[in-house]
């Protein structure tokens, strides 16, 4: 079952409409509907915040079969990626494993690909830049960074990134706000709080 598939079905799981699930992730009801069926593929910013409305997070949608306590990932693996409509692809690393406390990404930003806009979501994240150089303004902070260089913040606050060479690759890792209190119920739902 593809993401959009997933997505629908937890959805409708719910008893929930794609209206209620836009208003609740700040998406329009025309995109949700798109991401559904398939005909796009959101940002990993926007798949959080549709998971949080869902009551999963974004490795529950990416992997709902999780449940490994260990993954490994075979190189082979890790190279296959899934091209957003922002314009960059990812990888998201051992969205096998439920109940993480962190989802690790492998991102690759093309330049002159990617769809320039603010991107947000709930908790902290940590970025390392692998290869390539860009420019990553977190607030009203612009950082340029090269290999080797890394950046930690608060993901809320408003983010967006700009391959300076033809290409970029970093390791991107978000910690939801949550993740404690999820670690140890087996499965990637909300708590109550």
């Amino acid at each position: 079952m593809d993401l959009g598939a997933r997505i629908r079905k937890l959805r409708r799981t719910q008893g929930r409409t794609l209206q209620e699930i836009a208003e609740a992730c700040g998406a329009s009801r025309s995109l949700l509907s798109k991401i559904e069926t398939g005909r796009t593929v959101p940002p990993v910013a926007t798949l959080a915040r549709i998971a949080a409305a869902l009551g999963t997070d974004a490795a529950g949608l990416l992997a709902p079969e999780a449940g490994r306590a260990t993954v490994c990932i075979p190189r082979a693996e890790s190279a296959r990626t899934i091209r957003t409509a922002k314009g960059y692809a990812f990888h998201a690393f051992a969205a096998g494993r439920a109940g993480k406390l962190m989802q690790p990404f492998l991102f690759v930003a093309r330049r002159g690909r990617l769809r320039r806009g603010k991107l947000a979501h709930p908790g902290e994240e940590f970025i390392h830049v692998l290869a390539g150089r860009l420019k990553y303004r977190v607030g009203s902070t612009e950082y340029h960074l090269g290999p080797g260089d890394s950046l930690y913040f608060d993901s809320q606050e408003d983010h967006d990134l700009e391959p300076v060479t033809a290409e970029a690759r970093f390791l991107a890792v978000f910690a939801e706000p949550g993740a404690a209190e999820q670690k140890g119920t087996g499965h990637g739902r909300r708590q109550a709080r």
